[in-house]
């Protein structure tokens, strides 16, 4: 097992089946590793689906695999990706904000900002 840092990171997410037809979620990582992450979504997933995620940040797509997925509260689902043919070297620049005025306390963009 490797170990999970607990960072976010704003990203795309959208099954590589499709991500055309649905369109990309824009959601964020829960927590990252050096071959996975775990994200958020609103979208339920099974395990063996692909997925693609594009970091915002730095604009790299990955395609990774579902290990698992678990319901979480509000609807929301906490997706474990495995990214086994390549080591991931994350770019977190993304840190915890004060939330916008008006925006969503749920909006997961809203609530991040880039670092300089």
């Amino acid at each position: 097992m490797e170990k999970r840092v607990p960072i976010a990171i704003v990203v795309h997410l959208a099954r590589a089946e499709d991500h055309r037809a649905a369109g990309p979620e824009l959601t964020h990582t829960d927590n990252i590793s050096a071959h996975g992450a775990g994200i958020i979504s609103s979208r339920r997933w099974k395990p063996g689906e692909i997925a693609e995620v594009t970091s915002l940040n730095d604009r790299i797509t990955l395609r990774g695999r579902v290990a698992h997925c678990a319901k979480r509260e509000e609807g929301r689902y906490y997706v474990g990706l495995c990214f086994n043919e390549q080591e991931v070297t994350w770019n977190p620049n993304v840190k915890y904000a004060a939330p916008q005025v008006g925006a969503s306390l749920h909006d997961p963009v809203a609530n991040f900002v880039r670092s300089a």
